[in-house]
């Protein structure tokens, strides 16, 4: 027990900055999924309480993710509008991914290129920035969480920033001036020269300042005013049956329904994917280079989910945003996640009245924060000097995932990094040592450890160019995998030789041909 609260002094205060950043999230994402809002709140809560005990990642935290928004929505749909059917679907997607664990498809993780991997980094966090500049002035046209280029009004993330200029609330940007100020005066200045600033976490006196300012509006001590919408809305219950209404049981007569199991595969599937590839993110940020067991995170996303569906919370994968922002203000170990969900829970019983005090452009400010470690502009000078083959992919992902989503944006990433390796695997089959270009000369050819059918019209080339007269020897001491095809070539090459007057010795190349 000792061992697990070890770190609580780092653990404490990132679990409530995560805390602050999940509630308005968790609340978007289920606004904009078309679920109730409660039912983020829920999802968040067993993100933080499950998971996070199940969890292998130290740092990951899990929850709604806005990935999956339109997924929801379309899935209500499909089953005529009823949210307890789709929440049987949510169950038996955890299903899926508990079996999917088991069957150990998290090693999938592994084949995701570091530059694709900080490309996504540091996409999402100019996306945080972004998304959270309309908040910062006050307009809330677009949900709390949004990832995705094109919104549901028909703006996109550009379009949008055009579009605050003839609604800039005055009282959301004197709140977010004053938090800024708060987080970088804190960050930058107090915390260095008093040990005492240190102890206090930044963060919450930006939402206390930001509450303040927000209540001298409301007793009319300032000229301004903050609408309803500027602020979190979390659903407040008034009696504990009315707070235990808000919890749902699916509807199990849905069994027998068709499209209740495609709608969980696509959810298991694509929860899957953006928790493998949060966990890889994650890992990368970890200060201690601590590696997330993949399986194990599949398995507890699958008991997740169903514990989520069993009560009547959203999908849920493991987010990127709340796990930068525990990292970003100093979470250590998976405590932290442990804690911000058991804040969820206790603050929707106990304080949902003080929660709805709190601006949105205040929580704008700390993902501002989170969305500049994330995007620094000397890793963008960094992977520069690593050579066109990172920089490339890590840049196409990054424009990949601002001008569509975090997926899509991870997928034209890959395209990139894969043709980088193609070519590569087509220049590199072997090593050539030759004297001269004269005939009669001495070459020597070492095939690589593994020569695919992909490396056919490299080696092709190289053999049509060797000179007449000349003595080749073709050494496969190395290899362990030649392709069908390659050894073909070869071949053909030993029988093309004798009208050159080429000699061909080979070394172990007829085990090869054997096989």
């Amino acid at each position: 027990m000792k061992h697990v609260f070890s770190n609580i002094k780092q653990d404490l205060p990132a679990s409530i900055v995560v805390f602050f950043v999940a509630v308005p999230l968790c609340l978007g994402i289920a606004l904009a999924s078309g679920a109730p809002l409660f039912a983020g709140i829920i999802a968040g809560i067993v993100g933080g309480g499950v998971v996070g005990i199940l969890s292998g990642s130290p740092l990951g935290v899990s929850g709604p993710a806005a990935g999956l928004a339109v997924i929801v929505m379309s899935a209500i749909a499909t089953l005529g509008g009823s949210w307890e059917a789709f929440l049987l679907a949510v169950v038996l997607s955890g299903v899926i991914q508990l079996a999917a664990g088991y069957m150990k498809l998290g090693t999938i993780a592994y084949y995701f290129p570091s530059s694709v991997i900080k490309g996504m980094l540091t996409g999402i966090g100019l996306l945080i920035i972004l998304k959270q500049i309309p908040h910062a002035v006050g307009y809330d046209a677009d949900f709390e969480g949004s990832t995705s280029f094109m919104q549901a009004d028909g703006q996109n993330t550009f379009s949008e920033l055009g579009n605050i200029f003839g609604f800039i609330s005055p009282a959301a940007v004197i709140i977010t001036g004053a938090s800024m100020t708060v987080l970088l005066l804190w960050e930058l200045v107090l915390a260095k020269k008093h040990k005492i600033f240190g102890m206090i976490n930044g963060p919450l006196v930006a939402v206390a300042v930001g509450i303040t300012i927000n209540y001298l509006f409301q007793s009319s001590l300032l000229p301004f005013t903050l609408d309803a919408k500027h602020i979190v809305q979390i659903p407040v219950a008034s009696s504990v049956s009315g707070f235990l209404s808000q919890f749902t049981l699916p509807d199990f007569s849905q069994l027998g329904n068709t499209d209740i199991y495609v709608i969980a595969f696509v959810l298991a599937i694509v929860a899957s994917l953006e928790t493998l590839l949060c966990v890889e993110a994650t890992d990368k940020l970890d200060p201690l280079r601590r590696v997330t067991p993949t399986n194990r995170e599949l398995k507890a996303q699958g008991v997740g989910n169903i514990v989520s569906g069993l009560i009547g919370g959203l999908p849920l994968t493991q987010v990127i945003v709340r796990s930068s922002a525990n990292i970003t203000f100093g979470g250590r170990t998976k405590l932290s996640a442990i804690i911000h969900g058991v804040f969820l829970l206790g603050s929707a019983i106990a304080i949902p009245n003080v929660l709805n005090m709190i601006p949105l452009a205040t929580l704008a400010s700390i993902l501002f924060v989170v969305g500049y470690k994330l995007a620094k502009p000397a890793l963008f000078k960094l992977v520069y000097k690593q050579g066109w083959e990172q920089f490339v992919p890590f840049i196409v992902t990054v424009v990949g995932i601002l001008l569509t989503d975090l997926l899509k944006g991870i997928g034209i990433g890959m395209v990139f990094a894969i043709v980088f390796m193609l070519r590569n695997n087509f220049k590199n089959p072997f090593y050539m040592f030759k004297g001269d270009a004269k005939e009669g000369a001495e070459h020597v050819v070492k095939l690589s450890e593994e020569v695919s059918f992909l490396n056919k019209g490299s080696i092709l080339q190289m053999l049509n160019h060797i000179p007449a007269n000349s003595n080749v020897t073709i050494d496969a001491t190395n290899s362990r995998s030649i392709h069908f095809d390659v050894l073909e070539i070869i071949q053909d090459f030993q029988t093309q030789a004798k009208s050159k007057n080429i000699s061909v010795k080979t070394i172990n190349l007829e085990q090869f041909s054997n096989a």
